[in-house]
């Protein structure tokens, strides 16, 4: 080589294996390096000649359509200057042509894709997949999204599985869900929806602009994004909410089409921006509220109204109380707000109010949410109200051609109930309702009420509805009104249960049991309704309804039972494709004092179970053997059935149709599995059909060497 051969590079090895490693970035299916920042990664850069003194070498950055040094958006690091932007990159050591550089990002760098060129001499090197991925990154204390336990970043980084609650506060239902966030194309599509957000370079460094752009994104109001909200019943071009088991399909059909995906509901939407969150490299995790309250104007109370039978009424009110509601808790650092917020911020993807004009939620500091600091953004407001609303029930009725309006009870303690998220570590739910709320009753409860109150002023006590616009509101009266669940001279209470598992194709078998507890003789007036509801609290069929006087004496007790059968119920219910539930309200009122009182409970239908029948362990790219096993022990055909499969890892998602399952029949099917990742591997099944839509089950593997 002639002294004065200009030095060139030859070739650049990123050294993948051992970055991602380091990184926690191993499992993300894509050629290129994956790096979290404020962490080194090691490249290796081979050339055509010896480095000499005053030879210039540089790595150079750049990110987005226009880079520039002055916008931060280019960033030229040579080893001899070694801070530039926070950035940092240092000469490990130099073997003959070979040189190893370390390159430490700043820790708030902005998180994206960045290109990578080397300059040497004069001459530009562009290596093949030069793209850099750099992610937050929860194992550097310097990052915003820094978290400090092990386990946790395990669960809400590194896990892809997990489980979304649903079904009631009376019955919650554990939904196995595929996050699925290292599967092919899953970290491009949120590389998309990042440089589709539009975010400023400054704002990707910051998890919290990230985050509520990310809750704007993940629905495709305003913004054609990934998913479209749709809660009518009616799923033709597209798939409806119930048949999904994971975010994969979803965010890799996204990522090809660009278009929004057809449909999704809460959990949906839940289930996807959790995956984009802890794909991003914030931590992060699903949370399940029961009864949670659709608070549209911000007063803290939502109005239910029921007609003289007892059955709740659909068109009056705006407002609703959700069965149950998910969106993510997402964990960060607040620097945007006096100190105290930081840790879990309430993000919520599923468009039901807008914000500063745009369909996203959050993110919302939970510890605002339980110290009634409602002043605090983002949508503290609506979250605070969500959990804490009280719920005020009407009676319609017709008098004079007129409708009459009149109070039958007020619940203060029902909305916000069982706040739930998976464990870490495990495969069960735990309860983090003190998490966002002080006990009810407690001083610190009251406390927070009132500093909640002093920043959301409630309105009076009249309904208010289209209908009920008419009614004059009491004058002035925005004192906070902390309503006590009523103590009533007859000390009624009033229980709602099923007496036999709720099965479709058998006869629903519930009962209203009445209770009274001070000396005297009371007569009550008991009337009940039962009706199917989707889980947003729109009622879709009217049952059956009961009425009974009955007499109790003193501490007593009487069970009122209530009997649906079949044929009142299956075809409304083959008919209705979402999260059914059965809802049951009860209104009783004592004669002797005028003490109303009323009470909703919603259960849900149960299945029989699908077996999964595998080996407990199974070697890398070895089939084995996977079956699923569900006998039909309902009183009824399941028409059009379809098995759903996915497993991360080990079996791409398939759907099989099983044609009708009779009356006890026996449905097996098997699929032969192809492990392509070690450790714990799920496998995920769901079985749908006409008259049913949830049954899932899953089943771990452990995949070694």
């Amino acid at each position: 080589v002639f002294p004065g051969t200009s030095l060139k590079v030859t070739g650049i090895n990123f050294l993948k294996g051992q970055n991602t490693q380091q990184h926690h970035t191993g499992g993300y299916n894509i050629k290129n390096l994956v790096v979290r920042r404020g962490q080194p990664f090691l490249v290796q850069v081979s050339l055509n000649r010896e480095l000499r003194s005053g030879d210039k070498l540089s790595l150079r950055f750049s990110i987005g359509e226009n880079p520039m040094k002055n916008r931060g958006s280019l960033l030229s690091l040579k080893p001899e200057r070694e801070d530039f932007n926070g950035w940092k990159i240092s000469m490990v050591k130099k073997d003959g042509k070979e040189c190893l550089l370390s390159v430490t990002s700043a820790p708030s760098a902005a998180v994206g894709k960045y290109n990578l060129h080397v300059k040497a001499g004069t001459n530009i090197y562009k290596p093949e997949n030069g793209v850099i991925y750099l992610l937050f990154n929860p194992w550097c204390e310097d990052d915003a999204v820094y978290m400090g336990n092990e386990a946790q970043r395990n669960e809400y980084v590194l896990n892809d599985t997990g489980y979304i609650y649903t079904g009631s506060a009376y019955s919650i239902y554990s939904k196995p869900w595929n996050f699925g966030q290292f599967e092919e194309f899953v970290l491009d599509a949120c590389m998309y929806l990042l440089d589709k957000s539009k975010l400023s370079l400054t704002d990707r460094r910051n998890p919290a602009t990230v985050s509520r752009a990310m809750s704007a994104l993940v629905n495709s109001n305003d913004d054609s994004g990934v998913l479209m909200g749709n809660w009518s019943g009616n799923y033709v071009g597209g798939t409806s909410p119930m048949d999904w088991i994971g975010s994969v399909t979803i965010l890799q059909q996204y990522y090809k089409t660009k278009k929004p995906v057809r449909y999704g509901q809460c959990w949906v939407f839940a289930g996807v921006l959790n995956t984009v969150m802890r794909c991003l490299g914030v931590p992060s995790r699903c949370v399940s509220t029961f009864n949670a309250a659709h608070d549209t104007d911000e007063n803290l109370r939502v109005d239910v109204y029921v007609n003289e039978k007892g059955e709740k009424l659909n068109s009056l009110s705006l407002d609703s109380v959700w069965n149950f509601h998910v969106w993510n808790d997402a964990w960060m650092k607040r620097t945007d707000m006096p100190p105290g917020f930081d840790g879990w911020q309430a993000i919520d993807s599923t468009p039901q109010e807008q914000s500063q004009g745009r369909f996203q939620c959050g993110p919302c500091p939970v510890k605002a949410v339980r110290e009634g600091d409602v002043y605090l953004p983002f949508d503290s407001k609506f979250v605070y109200a969500e959990v804490n609303a009280d719920r005020v029930f009407w009676m319609v009725t017709k008098v004079n051609g007129k409708e009459k309006y009149s109070k039958i009870g007020t619940e203060t303690q029902d909305i916000g109930q069982n706040i739930s998220t998976k464990a870490v570590g495990q495969n069960r739910r735990e309860d983090i309702t003190r998490e966002y709320k002080y006990p009810e009753g407690s001083r610190e409860e009251r406390k927070s009420m009132e500093r909640a109150y002093s920043f959301i002023r409630p309105s009076g006590m009249t309904p208010r509805s289209g209908y009920a616009s008419t009614v004059q509101t009491l004058s002035g009266n925005i004192q906070p009104l902390i309503l006590k669940d009523p103590v009533t001279k007859s000390g009624l209470q009033l229980e709602i249960n099923n007496t036999e598992a709720l099965l479709p194709g058998n006869p629903l078998e519930m009962a209203i049991t009445v209770k009274t507890s001070t000396p005297g003789n009371w007569t009550v007036d008991l009337i009940g309704s039962c009706q199917l509801q989707y889980y947003t609290g729109k009622v879709q069929a009217n049952l059956g309804t009961i009425k009974e006087t009955i007499s109790l004496e003193g501490n007593s007790e009487m069970l009122i039972p209530m009997k649906i059968a079949p044929d009142a119920y299956m075809k409304e219910l083959a008919s209705l494709d979402g999260e059914v539930l059965i809802l049951v309200t009860a209104i009783a009122e004592v004669k002797e004092t005028n003490d109303k009182l009323t009470k909703e409970t919603s259960m849900r239908f149960e299945y029989p179970p699908i077996t999964v029948q595998m080996p407990e362990t199974a070697t890398l790219y070895n089939d084995f053997p996977c079956a699923f096993i569900f006998k039909n022990m309902l009183n009824v055909t399941l028409e059009n059935c379809k098995l759903l499969v996915e497993g991360l890892g080990i079996f791409k998602m398939t759907t099989f149709e099983q044609g009708d399952i009779m009356p006890g029949r026996i449905m097996k099917s098997e699929v032969i599995c192809t492990p392509t990742r070690l450790g714990e591997k799920k496998i995920v099944a769901k079985l749908i059909s006409d008259q049913i839509k949830g049954i899932s089950t899953e089943k771990a593997i452990i995949i070694t060497e």
